[in-house]
């Protein structure tokens, strides 16, 4: 009977799982604006095949010709395109128990309390690990490339999705705020939105440009300053109703942008600095059997007592353009 009644509430395990792992993808890129922000723009794809390729767009036909009457054009073949190779990582969070605790918690309120408590914590893990690696530099075995390997302090080295970044239109661009801008020799409430001005017009070409900027603790602290009292508002559009901290930038370059603190309470974002990033030209792209989802099936390892079920993804994140997208930085703060 105890056997009948173990395997009868492994099942509900597993079924617990399966009815919230169809919403983990939401549950991750919840957790973050630049996430939330990627995933409203449609730029969660799928992909197939062993890497991920973004198609690039990467010169031009040269063929643009002023003529009158009889001229001649200039029609001639020329190779616009290329392809940034990804390679794909996997990553998982697995919820575990042991049989002899869900023994334990064999009447339906107790083991509520049990399965609540391990899935809860595999999908906080899930969400806090998945955004330190959105900040790493894809350094470490098996990391997705987050925004430190996407938009580096250092421009115009190393290589990014197989292309050398020594090649200009593969470069984004950089900002110390302790040497770039003349006058200004460090972030603070009286320098920042002039700064802000100056590579918002920099970064942008018609209504092309930054779509969210992401700042350290630091860098919001100083935005926040250089608002007059009726500004300091919480932004209410989504981002704030979603319960991120977010303020309006309007400048100099006619736009409305986003700002968000991406700092905070074990964040793995950078200390001052701040990220201009246009949203539509990077996109989390993932396996169609692998986007935050229970895989592996219920199992239970060979000798111990116990069960394991696995919530992950396989996928990277990636850019096809890096014209808009910036770094500030403070080298001296």
């Amino acid at each position: 009977m105890a056997l009948n009644t173990n395997d009868r509430l492994q099942e509900v395990f597993s079924l617990a799982l399966e009815d919230r792992s169809q919403g983990y993808a939401d549950l991750v890129s919840n957790s973050n604006a630049l996430l939330y922000t990627m995933k409203k723009r449609n730029q969660f794809k799928t992909f197939s095949g062993p890497t991920i390729r973004e198609r690039l767009l990467y010169n031009e036909s040269n063929t643009y010709t002023r003529y009158a009457g009889y001229e001649f054009l200039n029609p001639q073949p020329a190779e616009l395109f290329n392809d940034a190779e990804f390679t794909p990582r996997l990553a998982a969070v697995s919820v575990t128990l042991s049989n002899e605790e869900i023994l334990k918690n064999s009447g339906s309120a107790q083991l509520k309390d049990v399965m609540e408590e391990h899935i809860s914590a595999a999908e906080q893990e899930l969400q806090d690990r998945f955004v330190e690696d959105l900040h790493s530099n894809g350094t470490l075995a098996n990391q997705i490339g987050g925004l430190q390997l996407a938009i580096p302090t250092v421009t115009n080295s190393g290589t990014y999705g197989g292309i050398s970044r020594t090649n200009a239109i593969w470069q984004t661009s950089s900002y110390d705020a302790n040497s770039f801008f003349s006058g200004i020799t460090q972030v603070n409430a009286s320098t920042i939105k002039t700064i802000f001005d100056n590579i918002m017009i920099a970064r942008s070409r018609g209504p092309k440009g930054p779509n969210l900027i992401l700042s350290s603790s630091e860098h919001y602290i100083a935005f926040s300053g250089a608002l007059v009292a009726i500004q300091q508002i919480t932004n209410e559009n989504e981002l704030g109703k979603l319960g991120f901290t977010s303020l309006r930038y309007m400048g100099g370059s006619g736009k409305s942008v986003d700002v968000v603190l991406e700092g905070g309470i074990g964040s793995a974002m950078p200390a001052n600095t701040t990220y201009f990033i246009d949203t539509t030209a990077m996109r989390f792209r993932y396996h169609p059997d692998r986007n935050f989802v229970r895989f592996g099936g219920k199992q239970s390892p060979i000798n111990q007592d116990a069960i394991v079920q696995h919530i992950g993804f396989f996928g990277e994140l990636t850019m096809n353009n890096p014209l808009f997208m910036a770094k500030l930085y403070d080298s001296v703060p």
